[in-house]
């Protein structure tokens, strides 16, 4: 039996098992096999009964004293009573629903039994608890236990049973790892990190197959980065030549900062270079990213190529043209915005310009896939907040021109190690310095008992003629967390009467019309959620108000911070918890005493992981099993480190040493095809 047959070859796998793996993606014995435990629990300790602690489950050795007894108490409910003796006491034993312990059960035989003991002396006794008779292998007591993620009707138990029987019939294939790098970094065979990893004899001997297991994953999604990226490097791009920037930096209202004129350099010259760039630039909201954009599309257009600029809504896609098109006219360029809401005729005339190529820069939304939007000569694709489009829609936009430079922004700072990968085939540049008099927002943490308090401060805020934002994290009724659209009618009501209120959330149709109603001071106060986390520029926004704050990740608190402090007005960010959690406390207090983006998402990563930068998988790379970028950066630097050098060493891995390796990354990159970021 091979990794590649198919489960139904295992035992006890029929059409209706199968069906509950496939939900699971286990079609294969090797999907078994590299279905990872999620955790473990420790059912080596064998305990008397009357040592039994009463916080955690342990082992009993006890003797069935009777036959077990069945009980029907009503339909849907079924118990099995036994009594257990050991030398040190009894103990009573219930099983709901398990009608086959009847049988499986022996008067007067010796069992482990693993649970939870309950009760005193007198009366000990536990429920449901798991049990293997003494003379059996301890496959299930008296050992370490994988707990694996499962599906209705598919528990844990059964899956390891599947998985153990893989393991014992399937030939493992060649180790993917060539010996050289095995030996340099000490890593185990796989044949024992996969055996020991659904086996451990003990949690020593569990790290070391653990250790090997996440290199071996961290190390082919780098070589697969790398090998990528150095493809990418030979192809030709769109040919540019250099240009002297003086004429758009005298165009601009302002200096440009020090961190600005460096990423534009970089960026052209990645357009000059004759090879399609492929660059993330990440800067703090209000850092500049647009500008360096509006460089590059500049050095695009004087080359003859057009740009094209895509917003994950339409209120930013607006915004950006709002910017950029005046600043683009003083230089003589076109700028165009294309969204669904286009007019027939007006819709028509910006497709027009584009096809002739009268427009420098399209500036839209979604708008911009669809099959009738051509370009004349396009030669720059940009995308504003990137991870919150799909690799496929990002790979249309970037097909439109052949192979063009593609240059992404985002304002989500993303520690160095986490970009590596979530962006493993561009180039990253960081925006490090925020612009001449750009003054920080003001962070505090307050508790319930300085709600009125703080409800002044806003009323002195609106009274100044700013306006406020109220972010709330949940739109569903909760008792504990403040409801939005409840909370919205409560401070109109009650609170502010006499002020203009405004909700937002994520289940309205018409969240772009709020938004901009709110964005040109139709309303003095904003309750919503996170839907304003990436939105309009506000700049007469001075106050942010976020209610249960711990329920907020560190780097979406200060994206949420971020909607503040655009303007010339002091501005303030205000955290309410009433959370008791001494760690969440510190954890927020944190956040209150730095505006470093970088710092926070560092913070960020140890605190919750990479899910909290991408709640699901758009970024396109193949899942991981097992690694953990958070908590693996070390190993994460010791595979790239490995790869780069395997690389270097063979660029195109065709050494026969090399064959198991370039095999595994052309398998685990196939379904993400050449692009997926």
């Amino acid at each position: 039996m091979t990794f590649d047959t198919d489960v139904r070859s295992l035992r006890g796998v029929g059409d209706a098992r199968a069906r509950q793996l496939e939900k699971l993606g286990l079609r294969t014995a090797g999907d078994l096999i590299q279905w990872y435990p999620r955790a473990y629990e420790d059912r080596r300790q064998i305990c008397l009964l009357k040592d039994a602690p009463a916080d955690m489950p342990v082992c009993i050795r006890a003797v069935t004293a009777g036959a077990p007894k069945a009980v029907h108490i009503r339909r849907g409910m079924d118990l099995c009573k036994v009594r257990i003796v050991d030398e040190s006491g009894g103990c009573e034993v219930t099983f709901f629903n398990q009608s086959y312990v009847r049988n499986a059960l022996k008067e007067n035989h010796t069992y482990i039994f693993f649970g939870r003991v309950e009760g005193s002396a007198g009366r000990r006794t536990m429920t449901n608890p798991v049990f293997e008779e003494e003379s059996a292998s301890g496959q299930v007591t008296r050992c370490i236990v994988p707990v694996y993620r499962c599906t209705a009707g598919l528990s844990s138990l059964q899956l390891g049973r599947l998985i153990r029987d893989a393991l014992d019939r399937v030939q493992l294939p060649p180790d993917p790892l060539p010996d050289r790098l095995r030996q340099k970094y000490r890593l185990a065979h796989n044949g024992f990190a996969l055996e020991t990893i659904h086996r451990p004899p003990s949690y020593e001997e569990l790290a070391t197959a653990r250790r090997r297991l996440i290199f071996e994953e961290l190390f082919f999604l780098s070589a697969g980065l790398s090998a990528l990226k150095r493809r990418r490097v030979l192809l030709p791009g769109p040919k540019m030549t250099e240009r002297d920037f003086a004429p758009f930096y005298d165009a601009l209202p302002f200096a440009p900062t020090g961190a600005q004129r460096r990423v534009i350099e970089q960026a052209a010259a990645d357009m000059v270079s004759g090879y399609p760039m492929n660059r993330l630039i990440q800067g703090d909201v209000g850092s500049g990213k647009t500008v360096a954009a509006a460089g590059c599309v500049w050095l695009a257009a004087q080359n003859g190529f057009q740009s094209a600029l895509m917003a994950p809504t339409e209120i930013l896609a607006r915004q950006h043209y709002e910017t950029l098109a005046p600043l683009l006219e003083k230089l003589g360029l076109r700028c165009v915005l294309l969204t669904g809401t286009l007019r027939a005729g007006e819709r028509r005339a910006v497709l027009e310009a584009l096809a002739l190529g009268d427009a420098a820069l399209v500036i839209g939304t979604h708008a911009l896939l669809t099959a009738d939007v051509t370009f004349r000569n396009p030669g720059l694709v940009i995308t504003d907040e990137q991870h919150r489009f799909g690799v496929a829609q990002r790979n249309t936009l970037a097909e439109k021109g052949v192979r063009p430079h593609v240059l992404v922004l985002s304002a989500t700072p993303i520690p160095r190690t986490l970009a590596l990968l979530l962006y493993g085939e561009l180039d990253v540049s960081i925006l490090d310095e925020l612009p001449p008099g750009r003054k920080p927002v003001a962070t505090y943490l307050v508790n319930e008992s300085k709600r009125q308090r703080l409800y002044g401060f806003a009323e002195k805020q609106m009274e100044a003629g700013r306006q406020v934002f109220v972010v709330c994290p949940a739109v569903e009724e909760s008792e504990d967390l403040k409801n939005v659209t409840d909370y919205a009618k409560t401070l109109q009501k009650q609170v502010f009467p006499h002020r203009r209120v405004a909700l937002l959330h994520g289940k309205m149709k018409d969240k772009g019309a709020v938004m901009a109603a709110f964005a040109a001071g139709e309303s003095d106060l904003l309750v919503c959620t996170t839907v304003v986390e990436v939105g309009v520029d506000v700049p007469n926004a001075s106050l942010m108000i976020v209610e249960n704050a711990e329920r907020f990740g560190l780097s979406q608190l200060h994206q949420l911070r971020g909607r503040v402090g655009r303007g010339t007005h002091e501005s303030y960010c205000v955290l309410v918890s009433d959370h008791g959690n001494p760690e969440t406390k510190a954890r927020l207090q944190a956040f209150c005493s730095t505006n470093d983006g970088f710092a926070i998402a560092e913070e960020d990563l140890k605190l919750r992981g990479p899910g909290d930068f991408f709640g699901s998988r758009q970024h396109g790379l193949p899942e991981l099993r097992i690694a953990d970028l958070a908590g693996d950066v070390r190993l994460l630097q010791e595979a790239r480190e490995a790869a780069e050098d395997l690389l270097a060493e063979d660029p195109t891995l065709s050494r026969p040493e090399n064959r198991h390796t370039k095999e595994r990354i052309e398998t685990l990159f196939r379904d993400s095809g050449e692009r997926f970021n």
